[in-house]
């Protein structure tokens, strides 16, 4: 992330950049508009949809106040820094670059401290050296950070019974929105917390930045990496080896890289980062969605990367609507329920320039279903000559509920979606374009298996999220290994480190 350059210009920047927005006259059988000029597009016209208003705000006047104030607050990410990101992404299309996006379930206020976010980037840049080595090829960094504090969930109450009669309340849907202690006044949709997401949103991205610029990223040597898990893991000795072996020929590479002046090394050590959030509360994101000089078009200025939920992608629903009207690069998950044509639709709605390195499709089948329920969407995809970047989101088809009722995944199943998933991507001939994981630096107990050894008894040691369960730091970077070998055995040639 960098400052805006005074005089900005970039590639992409054209004259007659269009976008798409509500239109009677082009209003296609889907119910989704199309072919309307993007100045008759407007930030606010997706509350006119059905279930734009998906919180019970009490106070409108105290909304339409916060929303106000966020309108005259300077924006948290550039412009310039959008373009970059979606000329990146447009090389993953290709298969140039690979995308590494990561980080908690839900982010909260009070994990706004410089530890978790410093141990969150450590994971992610390890990760991405993994993968680099693996691949051949630059790897992307997205961090679900500075602002993924809103979190959809599956029923708007939620009712517990505490011996007194069951109570029922809002569901806690991120701090966004309100507060997860179960109470009436915690759970009530708060306003001022668009206010306050922001605010730590901003402290995050400026501390991101400053580690960023400070040398933070220049990980390469071996005193950073903690890999002692891998010794004493319940693992095979042939896995145990292949990781070491790994390890050493990517450090050997490093150092060569460096003794011969290769000023390839500045992908690694000058590194960048870009942010990303499940954009669910369009109050939030339209009132930062503004033109900015020099440039066509309205730019949404809270994260580099928005993306639309699987429950929130409706093609005539509020998100689509608010979404095809912005030059941000969007994401969608797409879970096992989308059909070929549904997929299609989509790409048309939100991309319907078929602009290189602007959509995101994120998959999320399950281990069960990924080997039958993918192929076909590749297939209609690749039919219609839609451009799109297809990522594996291996974790939420795969939720499992233990026996006394805890929430947790199996690294085995989210391992098995991901090997099946570049399985898929190989025989249809498509590019398996990056990864998507929820994960933390931190050493929690949240999902089962995998190197670290964490069992379903010792889950209760230190669950910490307050939604979805994340891989460890240990899980997360095991993940990598196995990710990087099966880049490894899916490109051509070999031998070597290389940036690509």
């Amino acid at each position: 992330m960098t400052p805006e350059p005074a005089n900005p210009t970039h590639a992409r920047d054209r004259e007659g950049d269009a976008a798409f927005a509500p239109s009677d006259q082009n209003r296609d059988r889907t119910g989704v508009f199309s072919g309307t000029p993007r100045d008759a597009w407007s930030p606010e016209a997706w509350r006119e949809r059905p279930g734009a208003h998906q919180f019970d705000y009490d106070d409108a006047a105290s909304l339409e106040r916060a929303v106000a104030k966020l309108r005259t607050l300077p924006p948290l990410v550039t412009s310039w820094e959008i373009e970059r990101l979606k000329s990146e992404l447009s090389e993953a299309q290709r298969g140039e670059r690979f995308l590494l996006q990561g980080g908690d379930c839900a982010e909260t206020l009070a994990e706004c401290r410089p530890e978790t976010i410093t141990n969150k980037l450590k994971i992610l840049l390890q990760m991405s050296l993994v993968l680099v080595h693996g691949g051949q090829k630059p790897v992307v960094r997205v961090g679900r950070f500075a602002g993924q504090y809103a979190k959809p969930r599956s029923s708007p109450t939620e009712t517990r019974d505490h011996g007194q009669g069951p109570i029922t309340l809002p569901s806690y849907f991120g701090d966004l929105v309100n507060a997860a202690p179960f109470d009436a006044e915690s759970r009530r949709p708060e306003p001022g917390m668009l206010v306050h997401a922001y605010q730590h949103a901003a402290l995050t991205i400026n501390f991101i930045r400053s580690l960023a610029r400070g040398g933070f990223a220049d990980l390469h040597h071996p005193e950073q990496w903690d890999l002692s898990f891998f010794h004493h893991a319940d693992l095979p000795p042939s896995r145990k080896a292949d990781y070491q072996r790994m390890m050493e020929r990517l450090l050997d590479g490093l150092r060569f890289m460096e003794a011969l002046g290769d000023k390839r090394i500045d992908e690694l050590t000058q590194v960048e980062f870009f942010t990303s959030h499940e954009a669910l509360n369009l109050y939030y994101e339209s009132a930062q969605t503004r033109t900015v000089p020099r440039r066509h078009g309205h730019y949404l200025l809270t994260t580099h990367l928005p993306w639309i939920g699987e429950r929130t992608r409706a093609l005539d629903g509020p998100h689509v609507a608010f979404f095809r009207g912005v030059r941000n690069p969007v994401g969608v998950k797409v879970g096992p329920g989308m059909t070929g044509e549904e997929a299609v639709r989509l790409a048309e709605a939100l991309n319907p320039e078929n602009e290189p390195g602007k959509l995101v499709f994120i998959t999320r089948m399950g281990a069960g279903k990924v080997e039958e329920r993918l192929p076909p969407l590749l297939e209609a995809v690749r039919a219609s000559g839609r451009l799109v970047l297809w990522v594996s989101d291996p974790m939420h088809g795969n939720g499992m509920t233990t026996a006394s009722g805890i929430k947790t995944r199996s690294f085995d199943d989210i391992a098995a979606e991901l090997e099946r998933t570049f399985a898929a991507h190989k025989a249809a001939g498509t590019v398996m374009g990056g990864v998507h994981f929820e994960l933390t630096g931190e050493d929690v107990t949240e999902c089962v298996g995998g190197a670290a050894g964490v069992t379903e008894d010792g889950l209760h040691v230190n669950y910490a999220s307050p939604c979805d369960p994340r891989l460890n730091y240990q899980q997360a970077l095991e993940l990598a290994f196995r990710t990087a070998g099966w880049l490894r055995d899916g490109r051509s040639g070999g031998g070597g480190f290389g940036l690509g």
